[in-house]
């Protein structure tokens, strides 16, 4: 006779033969397993608020969500400060979101000058891509920039309709595509400021963007010194002495990473 066993948080189930069913290594094994899938579902829960929110989940229910983490294979790792989530030349085999923390895009030249290509905020997705692509080596290194639990879901599990044709996994697939249209979206705005000329004319497209964006002449940017010359490919003290200048000058006020953009226009 055989036997069926339905592992909770699987999406699948077990066939086994019951005379092997009996066997002490089998049972083990069922077991470890199914505290595996119970520890990453009880973990997973904690999060539930976060991902019912974010724009891949959007308009899908929590009791969805736990369905569909069970699907993709969901599994979470967490980081400390400067750990490397992907590096350079590694293949991506699974999507990436942040739950909690913060993961910088980082380019290094071959002399370790180092570009920030985008900041990663919780609920944000990245490495969708490479993983799009299957098993393509990313080019870029994603590191952690303080401690961070990242959530990899198999993207060929969203894109691979089930036998149940679930609406909420069609909704998955608009979702992720939406996700995909704001990000080339966002790269244009980049490129927008990188196409500037001067050191002045990127801070200010940049600026200009960011307070646009908070609907306010005050607002902070995601950015340190560093961090935003590294994201503008500027030198650092190239721009901080421009800031000074338009500072002097009247145009903007800052303290740290609060800006705000006065009425005057700028030369």
């Amino acid at each position: 006779m055989d036997i069926v066993l339905q592992i909770p948080g699987a999406s699948s189930v077990l066939f086994f033969k019951s005379p092997l069913i009996l066997r002490p290594e089998y049972i083990i094994i069922i077991r470890t397993k199914w505290l595996f899938l119970q520890h990453e579902g009880v973990r997973m829960n904690k999060y539930l608020n976060l991902l019912k929110h974010t724009k891949l989940f959007y308009g899908i229910t929590e009791q969805e969500i736990e369905s569909i983490l069970g699907c993709l294979l969901a599994k979470s790792q967490s980081y400390q400060k400067g750990e490397y989530v992907f590096r350079r030349g590694e293949p991506v085999t699974a999507m990436a979101m942040l739950l909690t923390g913060c993961v910088h895009i980082q380019k290094e030249d071959y002399w370790g000058n180092l570009s920030i290509l985008n900041e990663i905020l919780e609920g944000e997705l990245f490495g969708e891509v490479y993983a799009c692509l299957g098993h393509d080596e990313i080019l870029n290194n994603a590191v952690a920039v303080k401690p961070s639990v990242v959530l990899f879901l198999d993207i060929n599990r969203i894109l691979t309709m089930c036998p149940s044709a679930c609406h909420f996994h069609s909704r998955l697939i608009r979702n992720l595509l939406s996700v995909l249209a704001a990000k080339n979206k966002a790269l244009t705005q980049k490129l927008e400021h990188m196409s500037q000329r001067t050191t002045r004319e990127k801070l200010l497209s940049y600026l200009s963007e960011q307070s646009l964006k908070a609907g306010c002449a005050s607002f902070d940017i995601p950015f340190n010194r560093q961090q935003l010359a590294d994201f503008l490919s500027v030198d650092r003290s190239a721009m901080s002495n421009e800031l000074c200048r338009m500072r002097d000058e009247g145009i903007l006020l800052f303290d740290r990473n609060h800006f705000t953009l006065n009425a005057k226009t700028p030369l």
